[in-house]
């Protein structure tokens, strides 16, 4: 697991990263030399800042602020019960690092958008979410020491998986419960933490909102567009040979920020992180920084994860080690994540490996859409059909059963290093019987043809069924099938 926050830059004006440059890490004698005093806000003042700026969650979503906090203010005033203020720092995500960069270099920026909220909402403790990691949570501990905060001020560790940071798991984390989302959807402004209304947002949400409070919302909107005022961080790794996390403003053209971290040519970029989408090098020349400048061009801004990929790798084998991992990292509660997710990674693999037609992953996928209890199943099933779409050259060469020549490089960010040793399954047709017993230990990865011989994937076994593809060959009578090193 990568520990190390990335380089920060900036393209344009600084908000966010304001006096990085200066004092590294910015303290609170720091924080106040560069940003200013604050003061709090009322209510009805704080909805207008926030509907002003068109404030929107920048964990991904892109919930509008505005509509969070009137949610919570009013269950508050329907049940007679207090708030509680909820900051996701967890950031999940792999490939994600910017929520980190505020974390351990301008927590107080963080610290005061929560404060604002905690006032407005007269709540009655603000609880903020971190990775267990270990990388924002000593600058944080350290903030909450130099300052008061209006209400108390805890930080939870949350376990650094996928699925941790989303908003339901995050409170059922903080409850006590299992770090995973929650098996209905429920609403954390009528119900989140201790049973009572939560105003829950990303970190960098909180420090936008901090930003605005200062400022006042027509220096705010300076900078950006007229649909999405400010600035926005983002976070570029992948082929790029400067990776950082960057903040520019909105509509800010993504080649420049692309120039900036000296990203090379390549055959697609993934935009929006694991559940985004991926778009063309083409569509990268003429696209911009904003939730509607990247939808005109078929991207998704998301949670700001800009990854590109380069030539020396097999896009179409990058895609399917994340729609594996993000199989994995399905909580297991219900059918489209327990059985769709790997399903539809079985049938990227499938794709992949020339074995399959793309309708069979489209068939996965729609398979999984709109009926899980969280947003996993849709994301991963937007971002596999996506691969398929943009990266659709490959699939005709993989088609082919020879594929495009590439090994995987695994640029993806994904947790640990890629397998140093893949294996795939190879059978001896002279000695198999058709007994079918493999496929029942290891129906994710073998499945029988229509003479009931066993078929599977010429790509290597998925890390997460290995155990059961070794106990495939231990079963099989006839000793017929093996598991080899991949070449």
């Amino acid at each position: 697991m990568r520990t190390t926050v990335p380089p920060v830059a900036c393209v344009g004006e600084p908000r966010l990263t304001a006096g990085f440059a200066e004092f590294g890490r910015l303290d609170l004698l720091a924080h106040e030399e560069v940003h200013g005093p604050i003061g709090p806000m009322e209510p009805a003042a704080l909805l207008r800042l926030a509907e002003a700026i068109d404030l929107k969650g920048k964990g991904g979503a892109g919930f509008p602020f505005a509509r969070k906090l009137r949610a919570v203010l009013e269950s508050c005033e329907r049940q007679d019960l207090a708030a509680v203020v909820v900051v996701n720092a967890s950031e999940g995500e792999p490939a994600s690092w910017k929520d980190k960069v505020l974390l351990t270099r301008a927590p107080h920026l963080v610290l005061d958008g929560a404060a604002l909220a905690a006032f407005a909402l007269d709540a009655d403790e603000i609880v903020i979410g971190v990775a267990d990691d270990d990388v924002g949570r000593p600058s944080l501990t350290e903030a909450l020491q130099e300052r008061r905060m209006p209400v108390p001020t805890t930080i939870v560790t949350v376990p650094h998986r996928f699925i941790s940071g989303e908003g339901g798991a995050l409170v059922n984390g903080i409850n006590g419960l299992p770090h995973i989302p929650p098996g209905t959807k429920k609403r954390s402004s009528d119900s989140g933490v201790g049973g009572l209304p939560t105003l829950l947002s990303n970190a960098e949400t909180y420090a936008q909102l901090a930003v605005a409070a200062r400022i006042g919302p027509y220096e705010y909107a300076a900078l950006g567009t007229d649909d999405e005022p400010g600035t926005v961080l983002l976070t570029v790794t992948g082929s790029a040979k400067r990776p950082a996390v960057v903040e520019c403003a909105a509509g800010t053209p993504l080649r420049e920020i692309l120039d900036l971290c000296e990203v090379p040519p390549g055959p697609g970029i993934l935009m929006g992180g694991y559940h985004g989408k991926w778009i063309t090098a083409e569509a990268a020349e003429r696209a911009e920084v904003s939730r509607k400048g990247l939808a005109a061009v078929g991207g998704t801004l998301g949670a700001g994860i800009i990854v590109p990929l380069g030539t020396d790798t097999c896009p179409l084998g990058e895609a399917a080690q994340v729609v594996r991992y993000l199989a994995g990292e399905s909580a297991g509660q219900c059918g489209p994540c327990k059985m769709g997710l790997p399903d539809l990674a079985r049938s990227v693999d499938l794709a992949v490996s020339g074995s399959a037609p793309i309708e069979l992953v489209r068939a996965a996928a729609g398979d999984v859409k709109g009926r899980g209890a969280c947003s996993h199943p849709d994301g991963t099933a937007r971002f596999a059909l996506s691969a398929m779409e943009v990266f659709a050259d490959d699939l005709r060469l993989h088609a082919t059963g020879e594929g495009c020549g590439k090994r995987v490089k695994g640029t993806m960010g994904l947790p640990g290093a890629p397998d140093g040793n893949p294996q795939k399954l190879t059978l001896d047709w002279s000695r198999c019987d058709g007994h079918g017993l493999c496929a029942h230990v290891v129906p994710d990865f073998i499945r029988l043809d229509g003479n009931g011989f066993p078929a599977f994937p010429a790509t290597p076994v998925p890390t997460w069924l290995r155990e059961g593809a070794l106990k495939a060959v231990k079963v099989c009578p006839e000793l017929a099938l093996r598991l080899v090193k991949a070449e």
